[in-house]
């Protein structure tokens, strides 16, 4: 892995495309056990969690169905800290159901803590969520908790594997961390 430019920033290698595809299988084994004999709806968080998310269910050798749900709340490489909703959840996909929300990063909390009260109105049956990234040092909400968690990391902006700056580098196969900005 060698260091990448997106937009007008320089991002260092943090997370390999082997270690990473190697988690997702073991969170999909580990989803896999833990619903034997359900269906569980996950629920992608759009756009950051796409790729996680498909790798994710492929990775789970149960019945599932998914469904996608797009909040925002990014502007560069911060939180605006105003959620917005632009693809909301069906009701009625979401109705006693086992739902596992697919998340790509959780830092603050904030896009969770506002999404999963309008979701537990839709009265489903249970609500997980999987994360491939977690900053721990950035949580603001103490009450989000990620039952199904790749990697643990520090407060650093990163990019690929779904994630972005600006729209650019989500399809990089690496997870990559803010190095110095590009001269």
């Amino acid at each position: 892995m060698t260091q990448v430019r997106v937009h007008d920033l320089v991002f260092k290698p943090f997370l390999d495309a082997a270690a990473i595809q190697q988690r997702v299988h073991a969170i999909g084994n580990e989803i896999a056990r833990d619903y034997t004999g359900r269906k569980p709806l996950f629920l992608i968080m759009l756009k950051g969690a796409a790729i996680f998310g498909a790798d994710l269910v492929r990775s789970c050798n149960i019945e599932c169905e998914l469904s996608f749900v797009r909040l925002s709340s990014y502007k560069g490489t911060s939180s605006s800290g105003e959620i917005l909703m632009h693809l909301p959840p069906d009701p009625d996909e979401i109705r006693h159901r086992d739902i596992i929300i697919v998340e790509d990063i959780v830092d603050s909390g904030h896009t969770l803590s506002h999404f999963i009260p309008v979701l537990q109105e839709m009265q489903p049956r249970s609500i997980a969520i999987a994360s491939l990234l977690f900053k721990p040092d950035m949580l603001q909400h103490p009450g989000i908790t990620i039952d199904y968690l790749g990697f643990s990391i520090p407060p650093e902006f990163v990019v690929g594997y779904g994630l972005d700056y600006d729209g650019l580098g989500r399809n990089l196969p690496e997870i990559y961390t803010l190095a110095e900005p590009a001269q």
